[in-house]
Parts: structure tokens; C-alpha cells; sequence
């Protein structure tokens, strides 16, 4: 399964805030160059991670939008289901877009949704207990292991 574009950058662009934190408000302008992200499409998703009460915005001179809530504090499951909905590998097994499978007499003794439940339940699980903070984090030490220098010197 796939998160959509609209995941995609709207982690990328929850990063950015919490890497700079201490900068406060951040214009949309300088996040979408910063991030690469089309400006007209970063409005909606910030609009909907503000409307999900990760973010908070102010209008004028020095506003722009900011973490409302510690990157400590949210989850990156919580993220996703601002953006995306529930997070299902088939229709059978949504909360919020369920339908019935076509080809499925019986939801209960189906192996396809009982094998596919229980990846539901791992990918929650990992989603739900994953952080934002902690998302940054193993950003910053990949990208420092990648970075490292070796010595030979003797």
C-alpha cells in the first residue's frame, strides 16, 4: 500500500517546521521551495493539517503557519489519517470508506481480510507510536551516518 502525494508532502513539510522550530511562523512561499512542493497544493494540505489541530496560522505581517502541538506529541499515524482517512489495505477493512469487496460471499471467513487485518494492525501499530519528533530524528541520524569521515591518518 502507498501513501498519496498528499502524505507525502505534508511529512516532508511537518519536518521542515520541527527541524526549525525556533524560527516560528513559516510562510508557505519559503516551504514549498525549501521542500519542493507546489505551492497551490502545500495551501490545501496545511489548511487540512490546521483544521486536524497540528498546525495554527496567523494572517499578516510575520504570520504564516506553525506547529501547534509538540512534534513529540503527534504521531505520524495521526498525520496520515488527517490526509488520507483511515489507513486500509482493502475497502472491507475501512472505518471511514468501507465497502464490500465484489467478489467476497463472507467478510468473516475470508483469508484475504483476515490476513490483510492483521498487516492493518502492524502498520497502526508502527504508525501510532512513531512520532513526528522521533521521524526527524532518525532523518537526522541517517543523514549523518551517511556524512561520516574517516580518519586514516596515523
Amino acid at each position: 500500500m502507498l501513501i498519496s502525494k498528499k502524505s507525502t508532502y505534508g511529512i516532508k513539510a511537518l519536518m521542515n517546521m520541527a527541524r526549525h522550530l525556533e524560527r516560528g511562523q513559516v510562510l508557505i512561499s519559503e516551504l514549498a521551495q525549501e521542500e519542493k512542493i507546489p505551492k497551490k497544493f502545500l495551501e490545501a494540505i496545511l489548511l487540512a493539517l490546521k483544521n486536524g489541530g497540528i498546525l495554527s496560522s496567523r494572517i499578516g505581517k510575520g504570520g504564516g503557519y506553525s506547529l501547534a502541538v509538540s512534534p513529540k506529541s503527534v504521531t505520524i499515524g495521526r498525520i496520515i489519517r488527517i490526509l488520507e482517512g483511515d489507513f486500509a489495505p482493502v475497502s472491507c477493512l475501512s472505518e471511514t470508506n468501507y465497502a464490500k469487496c465484489d467478489e467476497c460471499d463472507d467478510e468473516a471467513s475470508c483469508g484475504i481480510r483476515l490476513v490483510l487485518a492483521d498487516v492493518q494492525k502492524a502498520m497502526n501499530s508502527v504508525l501510532d507510536t512513531v512520532t513526528l519528533a522521533e521521524m526527524v530524528e532518525r532523518s537526522e541520524a541517517a543523514l549523518q551516518a551517511g556524512r561520516k569521515v574517516y580518519d586514516y591518518s596515523i
